[in-house]
């Protein structure tokens, strides 16, 4: 068995190579996912996500959640570690360091999801909120959106947008850090958000026609990133629908409010990759795709890796 760090992972995952396979990995047979969770994402949390894609790997991931780790500036809120068995026989094959595969599978989940759904002449990204995953998400969107020429960024403490903007500019992208979210919602193409705001922060009102909205922060039923608005002026896609459906306050609150229903969410990527679903149908169309997660992606991203290592494992 064989362990894999952080940067390793690094060393052999890009964008165009990860996006792909998680594409590939959702023409075959859906993965079998099962979350446990013990304490809560306010406090101390360890959550279990365990996947099987049958007859090839089997993976469980671990992970904690300390929120507090933040304030404290020494540490990530979430760290975790990664299990991959052998499918065909059960033998444990590696450990992998798990934060840069969270990293990884978010940015690249959400990229997919703007591969089906944005504009593909889309130029202005507005990023909400300034966390870790902000930067991965601007790399991710970029790679299948070249056309991108700006980013925005909002968030609640101007200096940790200003710090993102500067650290983007280093790679060579035109970056600022907006106070304005109403008005920087009203001028994207596409918007990424990843908070853990429990109030919505984008407004359907201000969504112009052909925007492409990713939410990827809102992971509890009291979680909400964007409005009700949004999701009724919008072609609703997840990436997947038990995830999005099990407790995501995005989707769910919407289709308790009334102002959509269950078969307004259109799609998600296994629907997507097949070709079952259509996703952009014309230029104005408003696209909302919901990032919801899970250990399926976990162990795409996985074996990604592992393929990517091949013969240094052996």
């Amino acid at each position: 068995m064989h362990i894999v760090d952080d940067s390793e992972v690094n060393r052999v995952l890009t964008f165009p190579i990860l996006i792909e396979a998680i594409e590939a990995a959702h023409r075959r047979p859906k993965i079998a996912v099962h979350d446990s969770y013990l304490g809560d994402d306010k406090g101390q949390q360890l959550v279990t996500r365990s996947a099987v894609d049958a007859g090839r790997f089997m993976m469980t991931k671990l992970y904690t959640s300390f929120p507090a780790n933040l304030a404290q500036g020494k540490l990530p809120a979430v760290q975790a570690v990664c299990v991959l068995f052998d499918g065909s026989n059960g033998q444990p094959l590696a450990v992998m360091d798990a934060s840069e595969i969270t990293h990884w599978k978010t940015a690249a989940d959400s990229a997919l999801g703007a591969k089906h759904l944005a504009r593909p002449d889309a130029e202005t990204l507005l990023v909400v909120g300034a966390g870790e995953m902000a930067e991965w998400l601007v790399r991710g969107h970029r790679t299948v959106r070249p056309s991108l020429r700006r980013v925005r960024i909002w968030n609640r403490t101007m200096d940790r947008a200003e710090e993102l903007a500067t650290s983007l500019e280093k790679e060579g992208i035109f970056a600022e850090a907006v106070t304005d979210l109403d008005a920087a919602t009203r001028a994207a193409d596409i918007i990424t958000t990843c908070t853990r705001s429990r109030e919505p922060l984008v407004k359907g009102a201000n969504l112009r026609p052909g925007t492409h909205l990713d939410l990827v922060g809102g992971f509890t039923p009291d979680t909400r990133e964007a409005d009700d608005e949004a999701a009724r002026r919008s072609r609703v896609f997840v990436d997947r629908r038990e995830s999005a459906f099990d407790g995501v306050g995005d989707i769910l609150a919407p289709i308790k409010s009334g102002a959509i229903s269950e078969s307004d969410v259109l799609g998600d990527h296994y629907d997507l990759a097949g070709g079952k679903v259509a996703g952009r149908l014309s230029a104005d169309d408003i696209t909302f795709f919901k990032n919801a997660g899970g250990g399926h992606l976990d162990l795409m991203t996985c074996e990604t890796v592992f393929a990517q290592l091949g013969k240094e494992l052996r």
